[in-house]
């Protein structure tokens, strides 16, 4: 019997395992299918909140926290896994932004790198724009990683390392809890044990919770992307070099040419289909920002699940009346962006180690809000309400 056991082999599930492992405890991880194939392969990979002035404290304490980290992870997956996950820090242009006043007040609050620029700044770097930008945000410091890269040189290094235990293909049907202790979980192919057991469910973390009466406010959030291929530039330069986001859209470059561009908000429960009217929206979207990829090939389309939560805000900690079980679930649309740092929270507190970050605001035990309480978490948040797509089941 391992020491821990952790339930979803996201970005957030295998960090975690990682950090375990490496600090000498074995660790079995748990994923119904592949691991990094759901939430964190489908997002685009930006290593920040999309309006970070426009999220509460404690999105914005982790997301600091994390940000920090990715280009020492990215160097250590590298090195140990040889899979170079594209970590870019070519920094992020904000279009038609309406409340700039307030971004400016808060990056001199936070001490981070936001200026206005005009369009002579803007077209110098990204000269296939629309026409007819005057000015913008400028964040020089944004990153981005490749998260299906992300994924694969995560479960590489778990395999690798010899205290940890990968279980993939394989379904939890419930938690194991016996004289109100977890410890382990049932599966088709048997029972599995562990000292503690850590939900890392993303969107699926609820339906576990359930059946031993704890009422978890993390709902599914469709969201759908696209992918270009885009044909190489004069000077050798790619049609899009820098990560840029306009009216709660953005478009994401990759390494090689290619050009992300997301992504919608809808409420569809446990839907994962995309539909023809997001297509057309997107397509949209990204032709009235870079109009030049009206003559490109959409390679692809995909639709992912992310776990809504109440403002955002994850749920990191034990849960409340049962011994044993933590979470770590609820990152909404900063699942990859908060990963480094909400990880490490989690694994200090296992480890009885002193956090870095103050705990409490994600505790489950002090934020047990019922599901009605999610109905305007996209209002709430603030981050691109006008992106929803359509709100009806497909």
């Amino acid at each position: 019997m391992n020491d821990f056991m952790i339930i979803g082999g996201g970005v957030i599930g295998m960090l975690t395992a990682c950090q375990l492992a490496e600090a000498g405890h074995g660790v079995t991880l748990v994923e119904r299918g592949r691991c990094g194939q759901e939430a964190s392969w489908a997002g685009g990979g930006i290593v920040s909140p999309l309006y970070p002035w426009r999220y509460s404290e404690p999105v914005s304490q982790l997301a600091q926290s994390a940000t920090h980290r990715y280009a020492e992870l990215a160097e250590r997956l590298l090195e140990s896994t040889g899979i170079d996950i594209e970590y870019r820090q070519k920094g992020l242009l904000y279009l038609r932004v309406d409340d700039a006043e307030r971004a400016s007040a808060w990056a001199q609050r936070q001490g981070w790198p936001l200026e206005k620029v005009d369009a002579s700044f803007i077209y110098a770097r990204e000269p296939w724009l629309c026409e007819g930008v005057s000015e913008g945000l400028w964040m020089p410091t944004l990153g981005s990683v490749r998260n299906p890269r992300l994924c694969r040189a995560l479960r590489a290094r778990l395999e690798a390392l010899p205290r940890a235990t990968l279980v993939e293909n394989t379904a939890v049907e419930r938690l194991v809890v016996e004289r109100g202790r977890a410890c382990g979980v049932e599966t088709a192919q048997g029972r599995l044990a562990a000292g503690h057991v850590i939900l890392c469910g993303g969107a699926w973390s609820g339906v576990l919770l359930a059946e031993h009466g704890v009422a978890l406010p993390v709902r599914p959030v469709k969201g759908q992307m696209m992918l270009f291929s885009t044909p190489p530039m004069p000077g050798g330069r790619q049609l899009l070099e820098r990560v840029v986001l306009a009216d709660g859209r953005y478009l994401i470059p990759r390494g090689d040419g290619r050009v992300l561009v997301g992504s919608t908000l809808e409420q569809t429960d446990f839907d994962k289909r995309t539909t023809a009217e997001a297509r057309e929206s997107l397509w949209q979207s990204a032709v009235a920002m870079l109009p030049r990829l009206a003559e490109c090939e959409v390679e692809h389309h995909w639709a992912g699940l992310r776990p809504g939560a109440p403002d955002g805000i994850p749920f990191i900690g034990a849960v409340p009346g049962i011994e044993g079980l933590y979470l770590n679930a609820g990152h909404y649309r900063n699942g990859l962006v908060l990963a480094p740092a909400a990880t490490r929270l989690l694994v200090d507190l296992l480890l009885a180690r002193e956090p870095v970050i103050d705990p409490t605001p994600y505790r489950p035990d002090r934020r047990q809000v019922r599901s009605a309480a999610l109905g305007s978490l996209d209002r709430r948040q603030g981050d691109g309400v006008d992106d929803i797509v359509d709100q009806r089941p497909a």
